[in-house]
């Protein structure tokens, strides 16, 4: 059973270790729990600023139900970061609800969202608990623009786009090949999800304060289709997004048509192991501490109605610091009051979109808000 009020389960990871070094600067106690003792310790004592001010202990956990409900016990506020979710999820919100624990994790699958709406909202809510997975920079920040614009009445439809510089994580990329082999990804019209093509490849966005056009792709639909479907707000939704690296971008659809291919015929356990070694061939080292100067952020919001229309556009640096941040004050919120929300609900609902806009603008990884209404 955990001592401390919080756990971080995936602790060793790349987003982990920066969940932990914002839980250390909100001076909460947590566990880092993970698989291998060994990496854990060595993770928090190398790659975490300032660990030993931090009230922690290290837990090695096998990846159970049983397990993790005997750890969770004691605590408060699991914060998941052991992906992909839709493989390695069941098993966290599982024990989380046993243990009585609220639950947030950093996903971007959408078929993940859908799957945790679907089974475990009604659940989590009857126990008066919190079921937020996907509290991210992708795309949290993104929500806190489409939040922004729908302050503005008359506002219906969505149209949102999310951008950042740098290279993602192995658990990252993984997951982006497991996104793309699990099939459809949606977006909200007239509030109900409708398919991408899936032929439709890249798309050409116009991304503020740019001259050239980016390449945007739907990244398995996104969360913000989730989000607004139980939003009486809002009844279209899209979303898509990319890297700035145009080279980049224009490698991603080969690299999942590849992978597609390879593995159409694999029983599932094959298709693991096989995407596995993709994603090591596209990245297999921990890319470096983000620099501001490089690793930026976009997310831009079109919302429109019959006669509305608002445009939110949010500068910003550091994604995955931005997500260890937005995870860190979530634990650090539900330990003080409950949620504006239990079920299923993003960080936004479930802490509003203005306080996440004050603490990310407080940690210095967001710009104020642009804001530009047509009237």
């Amino acid at each position: 059973m955990s001592n401390k009020p919080v756990v971080v389960y995936g602790a060793s990871g790349y987003t982990g270790r920066l969940v932990c070094e914002f839980l250390r600067q909100y001076n909460v106690p947590f566990t880092a729990a993970g698989r291998n003792e060994e990496r854990l310790t060595e993770s928090m004592s190398s790659h975490v600023p300032g660990i030993e001010t931090a009230d922690h202990e290290v837990v090695a956990v096998e990846h159970t139900v049983e397990a993790l409900t005997e750890l969770f016990r004691g605590s408060s506020v699991v914060l998941n970061t052991v992906g992909p979710f839709i493989k390695n999820g069941d098993v966290v919100v599982r024990a989380a609800l046993a243990a009585g624990a609220h639950y947030t994790d950093t996903t971007g699958e959408q078929d993940w969202l859908i799957h945790c709406d679907e089974k475990y909202s009604a659940d989590f809510a009857a126990a008066n608990l919190l079921l937020s997975p996907g509290i991210a920079q992708m795309y949290t920040t993104g929500e806190i623009a489409a939040q922004i614009a729908l302050e503005t009445p008359g506002v219906d439809t969505l149209d949102i786009a999310v951008f950042w510089g740098g290279s993602p994580t192995i658990a990252s990329t993984r997951t982006i090949l497991v996104n793309a082999a699990g099939g459809a990804a949606y977006y909200l019209e007239q509030n109900q999800y409708v398919p991408f093509d899936p032929t439709q490849g890249l798309v050409p966005l116009v991304v503020p304060g740019q001259h050239e056009l980016a390449q945007s792709l739907p990244w398995g639909g996104t969360s913000h289709p989730v989000w607004f479907k139980h939003d009486p707000r809002v009844a279209n939704c899209k979303s898509q997004g990319g890297v700035f690296n145009a080279a980049l971008m224009q490698n991603v659809p080969v690299i999942v048509a590849d992978a597609l291919e390879a593995t159409k015929d694999m029983s599932p356990e094959e298709r693991d192991a096989t995407l596995d070694a993709v994603a090591a061939q596209v990245m297999n080292t921990m890319p470096p501490r983000e620099n501001p100067r490089l690793n930026k952020s976009l997310d831009s919001v079109h919302a429109s109605g019959p006669l509305a229309h608002v445009e939110v556009v949010i500068h910003g640096n550091n994604n995955y610091q931005q997500t260890g941040l937005l995870q860190a004050y979530a634990a650090y919120s539900l330990l003080q009051q409950p949620p504006l929300r239990v079920g299923l609900a993003s960080g936004c609902q479930a802490f509003g979109h203005r306080v996440l806009e004050g603490v990310l603008r407080s940690f210095g990884f967001i710009a104020p808000p642009i804001v530009t209404v047509h009237q």
